[in-house]
Parts: C-alpha cells; structure tokens; sequence
C-alpha cells in the first residue's frame, strides 16, 4: 500500500510539474482573477490526485486535466459569488522595458489579453484551449465535451468578435485552424 501511495505521488509531482503553470495559465484567462485561479488549479490537482488510479487512459493525460480544469471553472463561475462579486483586476508585474520595440509588442499583447477576457465564456473557453493551450480542435472538442464543428464555429465568431473589437486591425494575423 506504501509502494502504491509513492508511485501515485510521484505521479501526481511529475504532472503538476509539466502541466501546472499551464493550467494555471487556462485557469487564470478563464475566470480573470489570479488568485481565484490559483485556488481553482489547486482544486484541479486535487481532483487529479483523486482520480489517477481511476484514469482509463481513453483520452490524453493533458486533454483529461484539461478537462477537469474546464469543469472546475465552470463550476465556479455558476456560483454565486463569482457571479455576484466584483473580479479583481488583472495585475501584471511591471518589468524593466529597454528599447521601444519590446514596449509596442506587450502592449498588443495585452490588449489582446483584454479583448479576449471580454469574450463571453464559451467563445474565451475555445479561445483559451487552441490558442493558449494549444490544442488541436479535436482535443477542445474532447474538453468541452461538444463536437469539431461547435469548436470550429465558436472559435470563428471569437475571432470575428475580436476584430471588431480591434481599434486597429493591422498586424493582426490568426492562425488557421486545421484541427
């Protein structure tokens, strides 16, 4: 039995060091709040380290954790008190910025950052996991628990949404979805 716990620990250790920051990052673009998303990836965990003699192996490891970190937020963001609280800014450390050019490229990418966060949830859910976890429209389609072409549409009308939000639509590229 000490042998099993081991081995289920040691798993547990090598999974949160390869995916952890990842699912932080999903979990932090999803509900908007870093500390929330902090607790909600501990929660993720947990449920991992609950469930990780029980997983069949049917899908990837990252598409099940994924999975569950999806749930996870989705279950908060029911809640009450997500819906009825006022979120916490995003807060980004400043950092010590030298030439104009690096400047120019964090501030679209943080305007990026904003407009995505303004989607509605199921179209940020989609953008989160191809863009951000880089995911394959299969491997979404698998998380959310919907078909291909659900994804292919919500991520179409995401990205529509965010070129109309765009001031300025030059340099802005998407990259094709081939699923």
């Amino acid at each position: 039995m000490d042998k099993l716990q081991q081995t289920t620990e040691a798993s547990l250790d090598r999974l949160m060091r390869e995916y952890g920051t990842r699912v932080l990052r999903l979990v932090t673009l999803m509900v908007k709040d870093r500390a929330l998303a902090e607790d909600i990836t501990q929660d993720v965990f947990l449920k991992v380290y609950r469930n990780l003699a029980a997983f069949r192996g049917e899908s990837s490891v990252h598409t099940w954790i994924y999975r569950i970190a999806v749930n996870e937020c989705k279950g908060h963001m029911r809640s009450w008190a997500f819906r009825n609280l006022l979120p916490h800014s995003w807060i980004q450390k400043a950092g010590d910025v030298s030439t104009e050019g690096i400047v120019v490229e964090r501030a679209a990418k943080d305007e990026l950052v904003r407009l995505v966060l303004a989607l509605p949830p199921l179209y940020r859910q989609a953008v989160a996991l191809h863009y951000y976890a880089e995911m394959s429209i299969a491997e979404v389609a698998e998380v959310l628990g919907v078909t291909e072409g659900t994804v292919r549409t919500r991520l179409h009308r995401a990205r529509q949404r965010l070129k109309e939000d765009m001031r300025n639509g030059e340099g802005w590229e998407w990259t094709e979805t081939n699923g």
